[in-house]
């Protein structure tokens, strides 16, 4: 059976995909605040393998040096943000609909309900403080059944 990440276009897919989403949420006033900091100049790359290995793909987001921890660390400490949560999950089924993957609805339902549970239960998971995200944390893992 095809993974979620193959039916996505693999690792053009994914990139497409970040780089739609990074357009979506550098241009929307609430979510763009996550990036006031600063980003890496690589980020749709990383972001594209990381989806790409949570959902079937290579573990390239893994040899690139990318850690669990580290990622749910850099999302954590924040306080809730139901709104900012909201608003990158719509900007991600925009994304979606720019670059096509949106016209398979079981694909689009399955990629839906991964980024928006990323969202919601696994970057969120450690509200008060990155510093209670604990070391070897795993990069969880999506089918077209869900979490795995």
């Amino acid at each position: 059976m095809q993974t979620v990440y193959e039916a996505a276009g693999g690792t053009d897919g994914m990139l497409a995909l970040a780089h739609a989403w990074h357009e979506r949420v550098m241009a929307d006033s609430v979510v763009s605040h996550a990036f006031s900091h600063g980003f890496r100049p690589d980020h749709s790359e990383r972001l594209a393998a990381y989806w790409g290995e949570a959902l079937g793909g290579p573990t390239a987001f893994t040899a690139l040096g990318g850690k669990e921890s580290a990622m749910v660390r850099r999302h954590s400490g924040n306080g809730p943000h139901e709104e900012l949560d909201e608003r990158a999950i719509a900007c991600f089924d925009l994304a979606l609909d720019d670059t096509g993957l949106g016209t398979d609805t079981r694909l689009r339902q399955v990629l839906h309900d991964y980024f928006a549970w990323s969202t919601r239960t696994s970057l969120t998971r450690y509200e008060a403080s990155a510093a209670d995200v604990p070391d070897g944390l795993q990069i969880p893992r999506w089918s077209w059944d869900g979490l795995q």
